[in-house]
């Protein structure tokens, strides 16, 4: 009877693996692999080539001469994002910020900005199936399909919540703008009504003028001809480059602070899955980052060569790489570093490092290196210990490439010549 229990629920725990695999697939999970990566790129190259064949058909002889590839370009575009779009609902449950019921986090991703964008790519399409509309305006619809890659691009996610974070800002931007090119068509109406009724006789008339005046466009069709006209055109020129400089600032600023903001999290995120960093504070943790620069290397790379001056340490935060000693090959992966010593001792490559797959690297400048050692005694103790761990494997070996002088001798003596990794 106990067997009977528990057997309808082993379909269920399979369902909920295959629906936490699809997630990470679909969200870029680490566990996803290359997969996640090639789904990505597929669906990335599938919008583009949807966009330019939506371009395309927009011009009645191409359309006409390319009907049927277009058709099976959008056919299989529509598909897929269908496909995509279900996926994505079914596993929306998965989501940290989703996981409150099946229903409700799905409906919650459904009328989010993104669920939105996976709607609009696909509803045009099925809707002119079953309902006879402008075919124009289902061309221009499909091009909501544009916007469905700032899932696949930081820069463009950073962009978006760049706008986000001063919404506030840039609306009153915008009233001020709006105000002022009120008060600027009151002005031109008073001072130009007269010598030209047709284009100023009204407020509404002039707000054209001033619109197009304020946004340093000057199309030319509406201008003053009268001495105070002018006068005024010329402060609302200035004011509208002090207008236009101002959101472009604020949304410069936020932009920076957005990437900057990006960064820090990667950034953070790849320090703490260091086991040498693990027993640091935040604070401390933080002093480390301010020396790190994340470096992203395809595996093949040569990340350092025999002989080379040792100028920085590597930490793996996430890949493969493989050190290429004279007389052995040693591999080495997340988690781990390499370089330490040589940068400890100033001297040169003993070995050539490459990376074995993809890999993700935190880079500490040998001059960073010590100051950090001086500044935190504990961390220092750590690194030369893990050193000592990594020259035990290669000491039995009279001609090895690693010494243990190198973590005995002061900088200056005998051991400044020899090299490590």
């Amino acid at each position: 009877m106990t067997s009977a229990l528990k057997a309808p629920s082993q379909p269920k725990r399979s369902i909920g693996r295959l629906r936490r695999r699809v997630y990470a697939v679909l969200e870029q999970g680490d566990g996803a692999g290359g997969a996640s990566l090639a789904l990505n790129r597929f669906l990335i190259l599938l919008i583009v080539v949807t966009l330019t064949a939506t371009v395309i058909e927009s011009v009645p002889e191409m359309a006409r001469t390319y009907a049927l590839p277009l058709s099976v370009i959008e056919w299989t575009a529509t598909l897929v994002f269908s496909l995509e779009y279900a996926a994505r609902i079914w596993c929306a449950v998965e989501h940290p910020l989703l996981k409150r019921g099946a229903v409700l986090g799905r409906l919650r991703f459904a009328l989010s900005f993104s669920g939105l964008i996976d709607l609009a790519a696909i509803l045009p399409f099925w809707l002119s199936i079953f309902i006879a509309s402008d075919f124009r305006i289902l061309l221009v619809l499909r091009l909501v399909r544009f916007f469905k890659l700032t899932r696949y691009s930081p820069a463009m996610r950073s962009l978006l919540d760049a706008l986000y974070s001063e919404r506030r800002a840039l609306s009153g931007c915008f009233v001020i703008l709006l105000g002022t090119a009120l008060i600027a068509a009151a002005l031109m109406h008073l001072a130009e009504r007269a010598a030209q009724p047709e284009r100023f006789g009204t407020i509404p008339d002039a707000l054209w003028w001033s619109i197009v005046t304020l946004g340093t466009i000057g199309y030319g069709d509406v201008v003053p001809v009268t001495v105070l006209g002018r006068v005024l055109a010329g402060f609302t020129i200035f004011a509208g480059l002090l207008m236009m400089a101002l959101p472009v600032g604020i949304f410069a600023t936020a932009f920076a602070n957005e990437v900057h903001r990006r960064d820090f999290i990667i950034t953070w995120g790849l320090v703490a899955r260091i086991p040498l960093f693990r027993a640091l504070t935040a604070s401390e943790i933080a002093d480390v980052m301010t020396m790190l620069r994340a470096q992203k290397v395809d595996a093949g790379t040569v990340i350092a060569r025999r002989g080379e001056p040792a100028h920085a340490m590597y930490l793996i935060a996430d890949g493969e790489v493989e050190v290429k000693l004279r007389h052995k090959h040693l591999q080495l992966g997340t988690g781990q570093f390499f370089g330490e010593i040589a940068a400890l001792r100033r001297t040169h490559r003993s070995a050539t490092v490459t990376a074995v797959t993809t890999t993700r690297l935190l880079v500490l400048d040998a001059l960073d290196l010590h100051a950090l050692m001086d500044r935190q005694p504990a961390l220092a103790a750590r690194i030369e210990e893990a050193a000592r761990e990594k020259l035990g494997h290669a000491i039995d070996e009279p001609d090895s490439d690693l010494m243990s002088e190198e973590l005995t001798h002061e900088p200056g003596g005998s051991g400044d010549q020899v090299q490590s990794p």
